[in-house]
């Protein structure tokens, strides 16, 4: 399971009910926190989920309703001693302007209160567990080296234990072993082979990030097939020619690339006030209709068997969403 927790879903600017872009990835006790706006560790604390083990920053691109709150959260770092060192990702220019913010402003010639390391992105694999892969993928958006980032867990075999059972084979290493895909020999002298207690290999799940972005095309074949696609929705088609102008989406864009992805499920975020939720809703559902237009707060859990959707700072219960039952719109 991969969990997505939409801490900020504002464009440009924060509304009363929405915080600048941020959002976290959770994955077998990892954190990964993607973008940074400004008032994210409000919004951190306000969610529950606190800063431990918050070591992973993934910046999509340096403009400053992404990365202002980075100074904030360097700087309650400095106090709370939460973290023992923070990596932060992003393109060249996003670090040199993350650089001049946290050590020319912030810092001013001070030692960091934890190690910082300045990691450039490049396209491709960033991390490679043994169950999940985090990777990078160019986006066009205003400004050189604008990236999203793909999340997939790296598909598996499920352990059979009524057949490891029927086969007499014991519980504890011998059965790890076999999980590991290794070939075990019994204390009878029988040979076990993996694929005698392995079930079909079973596909993991996966969520996209794309941040903002003035195009799709280019995004097709990074986001194919993915689980959820969180992709931003800044303007509706009746401003197209402003979107076009700054750099941004149109929601019925982003309905075009889930749909043409094959996606299960189309998160929109970074979303303008002047628009109201049913608004973006009747542009985007004649297109693709397995979305959710998102609030601060919501909290995804992704399996293969369905997508859960929570707000427990909304007077609201889960959604829960199978394979292929349609989303309730959120609230605004």
């Amino acid at each position: 399971m991969i969990e997505l927790v939409l801490l900020g879903t504002a464009a440009s600017a924060p509304s009363i009910q929405r915080g600048l872009p941020s959002q976290m990835v959770l994955y077998n006790g990892e954190r990964f926190l993607i973008d940074c706006g400004e008032g994210t560790q409000r919004q951190i604390l306000r969610s529950g989920l606190g800063f431990r083990r918050l070591e992973r920053v993934l910046l999509t691109h340096g403009h400053l309703d992404h990365i202002l709150g980075l100074g904030g959260l360097i700087s309650t770092f400095a106090r709370w001693e939460a973290v023992e060192h923070i990596e932060v990702w992003g393109g060249r220019w996003t670090l040199e302007r993350v650089n001049d913010l946290l050590f020319r402003v912030v810092l001013r010639g001070a030692r960091p209160p934890v190690p910082i390391e300045m990691l450039e992105v490049r396209p491709g694999v960033l991390l490679n567990r043994d169950v999940l892969e985090v990777s990078a993928f160019p986006v066009t958006h205003r400004g050189p080296g604008c990236f999203g980032y793909l999340f997939r867990e790296q598909s598996r075999r499920p352990f059979l234990p009524e057949r490891a059972e029927a086969l007499g084979v014991p519980a504890g290493p011998e059965r790890r072993r076999l999980v590991n895909g290794e070939v075990i020999t019994l204390a009878d002298g029988r040979v076990i082979q993996p694929e005698d207690v392995l079930g079909p290999d079973r596909p993991g799940v996966s969520v996209a990030v794309t941040g903002d972005a003035a195009r799709v095309d280019d995004l097709l074949d990074a986001v194919r097939g993915v689980d959820l696609l969180v992709c931003e929705a800044t303007y509706l088609q009746q401003d197209a020619d402003m979107a076009r102008r700054f750099g941004h989406l149109m929601a019925s864009q982003a309905a075009w690339l889930a749909r043409e992805a094959g996606a299960r499920c189309l998160v929109l975020s970074h979303l303008s006030q002047r628009y109201r939720v049913q608004q973006i809703l009747d542009e985007v559902r004649p297109i693709f209709s397995e979305v959710v237009v998102a609030r601060d707060f919501d909290h995804f859990q992704v399996t293969r068997e369905r997508i859960e959707v929570h707000n427990e700072s909304l007077e609201s219960d889960e959604i829960l969403v199978g394979l292929s039952a349609d989303l309730e719109a959120p609230l605004d």
